[in-house]
């Protein structure tokens, strides 16, 4: 039998290349070559060629142990996602996060999934929660889904919404923001307001917590300061 990786067609071989990469991103610890060619489904030979490529590219790297990790080149292409968006972004994420207490983060809609694009801890917090840029989840749940989805016509809302659902979304499209709890990781409360950009695409800005004195109105108050300020500088950039 051809070798599965020369008789795919190229479209194959780079989808599993990047298949890699969200693996070794998903699984927070390093994987032996083993270990990801059975989460990739496919032989330990395949899986090796692939990554031979990522590393000629240093997007993986071993660590002493021989194990597989996510390279320092993969930091250089993230800076460059929404390069504006971000730059002008992280000194308001910092602000609000130090007032507030909590982990603050930028939030986009990516397909049918809400993914993280940058995060700021508070700075003198006793604890705080880790949001890690580029973690993911389905549109809808947690309050960055939730507020994102609701600013979304109707007809694109998911068909299993039931009539609890729609009236949650149409309640957080009315105040002009959307919580959340145990709804993502349990044992955890968000917040998040709507971030209108200039190109469109779908955002929020969000905070993620234990708990707090702070109400979700006071909460969502500051958010919204935050988002302003950010719409205003993108729109003079």
């Amino acid at each position: 039998m051809a070798d599965e990786t020369t008789a795919a067609p190229q479209s194959q071989t780079l989808s599993r290349g990047i298949r890699v990469l969200e693996i070794l991103a998903d699984a927070r610890e390093p994987l032996t070559i083993d270990e990801l060619a059975s989460r990739l489904g496919v032989h330990r030979s395949v899986a090796y060629r692939l990554l031979r490529t990522l590393e000629h590219h240093r997007l993986t790297v071993r660590d002493a142990r021989g194990r597989i990790v996510l390279g320092a080149r993969l930091a250089a292409l993230a800076a460059g996602v929404a390069h504006d968006l971000q730059a002008e972004a992280l000194p308001e994420l910092t602000s609000a996060a130090n007032e507030l207490g909590m982990t603050c983060f930028l939030a986009v809609l990516d397909g049918d999934e809400i993914v993280t694009l940058t995060s700021i801890e508070p700075r003198h917090a006793i604890a705080s929660v880790a949001q890690r840029p580029g973690t993911r989840h389905a549109i809808g749940i947690g309050a960055p889904g939730k507020v994102i989805l609701a600013g979304l016509p109707n007809a694109d809302w998911p068909t299993d919404a039931d009539a609890s659902r729609r009236a949650e979304l149409d309640e957080a499209l009315v105040r002009g923001y959307a919580t959340s709890h145990d709804e993502v990781i349990p044992g955890l409360r968000s917040t998040a307001v709507p971030l209108a950009l200039p190109s469109g695409q779908p955002a929020a800005l969000a905070v993620v917590y234990v708990s707090s004195a702070r109400t979700d109105a006071e909460i969502a108050a500051r958010l919204g300061e935050a988002s302003r300020s950010i719409r205003g500088a993108l729109g003079a950039a």
